[in-house]
């Protein structure tokens, strides 16, 4: 039973040998027709709000370190890791953000990045932030083990929040799935509205986890500086 569960998650899709799953992460790119950058219209509006208020509030989260184009990085990070995890809610679709392959390829780089960048530019900032303020000097070892464990798991933190988040409301709702055949009519339809519940419970979850990834990614980038 549980193989065939979690068998939703396997990449299934392949054409001579090779596999065309993680092309769905660019789907979204075929929603945004070329008119949509062209001609105003509602739905660029909406969108363009929610750009300028992401760009704000990551550009407040960097303070000094801001600069023109700094916030662009994470914007289209949120943008990526939304459009896949909606597209995840489509049927016969392969959720690409459901996998550690990919959401890992997404926060081991950015987190490397970060680290280089700290500690060629800014070496010194790096050791001092290791000890906060007022550590007792018979503390200040465990404290520099501490922070270096918590800067190394970042990355793998990160992937598997997004990728558990993913799962578990996928796993739920094919439970739910899984049992309509057995049950009488009320009960179906009663089935029927718990799954359109939990369809708008994963869509904001689509959404917080891009966001939250988002956040955090920012928060990263403005500590090494």
């Amino acid at each position: 039973m549980m193989s065939n569960l979690f068998s939703i998650f396997d990449p299934s899709t392949n054409i001579m040998n090779i596999s065309f799953n993680l092309i769905s992460t660019l789907l979204g790119m075929l929603f945004l027709p070329y008119s949509f950058w062209l001609i105003p219209n509602r739905h660029y509006l909406i969108w363009n709000i929610i750009l300028n208020k992401l760009h704000n509030e990551f550009k407040t989260l960097l303070k000094n370190n801001y600069f023109n184009g700094s916030t662009f990085i994470f914007i289209s990070l949120f943008s990526f890791i939304m459009f896949n995890n909606f597209l995840g809610l489509f049927p016969y679709i392969f959720t690409s953000t459901s996998h550690l392959t990919l959401s890992l390829s997404i926060s081991l780089p950015l987190w490397l990045a970060f680290m280089l960048y700290g500690w060629i530019n800014n070496m010194q900032h790096m050791f001092t932030h290791m000890i906060p303020q007022g550590t007792p000097n018979i503390l200040m070892p465990f404290m520099v083990l501490i922070e270096t464990i918590s800067n190394i798991i970042r990355p793998m933190t990160l992937a598997v929040r997004l990728t558990a988040n993913m799962i578990a409301g996928h796993l739920l709702m094919t439970l739910l799935s899984s049992t309509g055949t057995s049950m009488s009519n009320y009960l179906i339809i009663m089935l029927i509205l718990i799954q359109i519940i939990l369809l708008i419970l994963e869509s904001a979850v689509a959404i917080i986890q891009s966001y939250v990834i988002a956040i955090l990614s920012t928060l990263y980038s403005s500590e090494v500086n």
